[in-house]
């Protein structure tokens, strides 16, 4: 009898041992399997049992969180949502988050290890942290101004601060209300269904992620790598360019929208805009540099994070002579996003030198303590500092006494760039109107801003739009109240 009990416990010791084991399988082994199971609720639950941290502006937040009672109890609400949603992007039950609400996702939900002292204690408890804070770069004032500024019509605004590489303003029009993508259910999906069946594409951020030919904005690129190579010593010096300039190895003629651009100098050719001059430029430069000196700028780089995503910005490595001329006025295959252009403004207004562009300045812990910084970095030279000062002295001409007077800030120092690209089949499209500038305030030691403008469907007729009428006051605006707020 005893034998037959001994056996019974062996058995019984042996079902323990393979339950713990099982136990062990699914508790270490399979509990990332079971945990990303759409069937299981519970991280939802507990990712939205608590408020969701903030990102603040100028040190106010523009999120929040509203208890809506429901199984899913915090959903996310925004402050002048339209006006920041290009920055924040959205927080929803539904469909995830964007831009900085995925960047920053960690810290806004409270997981990150960087908000506690202990985190092997949160885990143990099953439990986390109150949601942390993303303190981000975004000036209000000069966010509202570019808002203001393209009233609803499609385009884009990027301002950076030269010297540090923060991202001032972000503006993508037309824009949306990310609140109405925060919950669940049939008005969620509502309005995702409505927001991506609109032909203007609100959720489009134009600033970061849509490319345009750059138009003759990019002649500053051009005209960089002809003074950095050499090939240009004295900018005027007349090109012996004819006008119209015919294309290498073909019979198409270039011609010029403005006048005046005969045999013209590389500092009238910027100062007017003349398409023949810089085109051939351009080509004396060759592909081998140009391309050098486009990629220094951050063209045909695809890993730039601010910290979300950016769209390549692409100048072609294997082209014609032909080609070449078209791309170094900003044409055929040359595209950028405003944030590039910016870029390039911020180059020249920092004496060569190219900052990584960035939009989170620290996170913190809900009662502020630091977790970390912005990423403050250099990209490296863009030119040499003798050809970041020419350029300068050549955009403050653009502005003071040629194509981009309506950019002038009284008091200020202004430079700028106006580009009229075209598109489409055949180049019927209506031209989007580019401007590019930065500013100094009088008396300051370094420019404090640099602008890019871009706008799709400028409200004139095609023959009249420009980018001095239809961006450069909006520059100017951004530009304005950048200064204002130093």
């Amino acid at each position: 009898m005893i034998r037959y009990i001994r056996w019974c416990a062996y058995f019984c010791a042996l079902l323990l041992v393979a339950l713990l084991v099982n136990i062990g399988r699914v508790q270490v082994w399979e509990a990332a399997a079971y945990g990303a199971n759409p069937a299981n609720k519970r991280s939802a639950i507990e990712r939205y049992a608590q408020p969701r941290g903030n990102i603040l502006v100028d040190g106010r937040p523009v999120t929040g969180s509203r208890d809506s009672g429901q199984l899913l109890r915090y959903e996310r609400t925004y402050a002048n949502g339209p006006l920041y949603a290009p920055v924040t992007g959205f927080s929803s039950q539904t469909y995830g988050t964007s831009f900085v609400e995925r960047a920053e996702d960690a810290i806004l939900s409270g997981t990150d290890p960087g908000l506690s002292a202990f985190p092997l204690w949160y885990d143990l408890a099953r439990g986390r942290p109150a949601g942390g804070n993303a303190v981000i770069t975004i000036r209000a004032g000069v966010q509202q101004a570019a808002y203001a500024g393209l009233a609803g019509k499609r385009g884009a605004v990027a301002a950076v601060e030269p010297a540090t590489g923060k991202i001032l303003a972000l503006v993508s029009s037309p824009s949306y209300d990310p609140s109405v993508l925060s919950g669940t259910g049939a008005r969620v999906k509502e309005a995702w269904a409505q927001l991506n069946a609109d032909p203007a594409r609100p959720m489009l951020n134009r600033a970061l992620r849509e490319t345009y030919p750059p138009g003759s904005t990019f002649k500053i690129v051009t005209a960089a790598a002809a003074l950095d190579a050499g090939v240009v010593s004295d900018v005027d010096a007349p090109t012996q360019t004819p006008d119209p300039y015919p294309l290498p190895g073909t019979k198409t003629l270039l011609p010029n929208a403005a006048t005046g651009c005969q045999d013209a100098s590389m500092a009238e050719a910027v100062q007017w805009s003349c398409n023949t001059v810089m085109a051939k430029i351009g080509v004396r430069v060759g592909l081998r540099r140009m391309v050098a000196a486009a990629e220094r700028f951050g063209f045909n780089g695809g890993g730039l994070r601010v910290p979300s995503w950016v769209s390549r910005s692409n100048f072609d490595t294997d082209m014609s002579q032909d080609q070449l001329a078209l791309s170094s006025i900003g044409q055929f295959n040359t595209r950028a996003t405003p944030l590039q252009m910016a870029m390039v403004a911020a180059a020249v207004a920092g004496g060569g030198e190219l900052k990584l562009p960035y939009l989170v300045e620290r996170t913190t812990q809900d009662d502020g303590s630091p977790v970390r910084r912005g990423d403050r970095r250099s990209l490296g030279r863009a030119m040499n500092p003798a050809t970041a000062l020419r350029l300068q002295e050549l955009m403050v001409k653009v502005v003071e006494n040629g194509t981009g007077k309506n950019a002038a800030i009284p008091g200020a120092v202004v430079g700028g760039k106006t580009g009229t690209a075209q598109h489409g089949v055949g180049n019927a499209g209506t031209p989007y109107a580019w401007f590019i500038s930065w500013a100094k305030a009088d008396g300051a030691p370094l420019p404090g801003v640099a602008v890019a403008v871009v706008v799709e469907d400028a409200a004139a007729d095609r023959g009249d739009i420009s980018g001095n009428l239809a961006a450069a006051p909006i520059a100017r605006a951004v530009m304005e109240a950048a200064l204002s707020e130093r």
